[in-house]
């Protein structure tokens, strides 16, 4: 029988560096791969509609203007205008479609609420503020129309008009 070599300490420290060399390569590919699925993650669920609105920028409004036309204007009119009498009730007790124009009062609210009145229609408005005819477009208009639209609304704001409702 012959007899197994042993190896020698300079051998054995070598090994032991190479040991310790993978273990830290090892721990920190774990550590990676960990910190790349918490990114995730985190990025999946904080990312958030962009509605990008833009009244001076006209192909932005363009293209409000035609899902205005396409979408909006059968209620709102052609023209911003609204419903006649906008301001009463109908006579089914529904509040009436107001006018986006600077007659109305959309320019009193401030992006946000104007996107959530888009996305979520009529259900958004408080109980007591009345029932609104007005459909929800989250899953008929994406975000790009819905800034679009508000860009076109805006568009046709006077200036002070349009610098009162952006402080909002």
């Amino acid at each position: 029988m012959s007899k197994k070599k042993l190896p020698s300490k300079k051998e054995r420290k070598a090994s032991q560096q190479r040991q310790k060399r993978n273990q830290r390569i090892l721990w920190g590919g774990v550590l990676t791969g960990v910190l790349l699925i918490l990114v995730g993650v985190i990025a999946s669920f904080s990312t958030q509609p962009v509605y990008a609105i833009d009244p001076a920028n006209p192909q932005l409004v363009a293209l409000g203007q035609q899902v205005y036309e396409a979408q909006c204007a059968g209620c709102h009119g052609p023209n911003l205008e609204g419903e006649t009498d906008w301001n009463l009730p109908s006579p089914d007790g529904l509040i009436k479609a107001p006018p986006h124009d600077e007659t109305g009062h959309t320019w009193h609210h401030n992006n946000d609420y104007l996107i959530e009145s888009i996305v979520k229609g009529g259900a958004r408005l408080p109980s007591d503020a009345g029932v609104s005819a007005m459909p929800a477009y989250e899953n008929i208009l994406n975000e790009e129309e819905i800034g679009a639209v508000l860009s076109y609304i805006q568009s046709s704001w006077p200036a002070d008009i349009l610098a009162q409702q952006s402080r909002r």
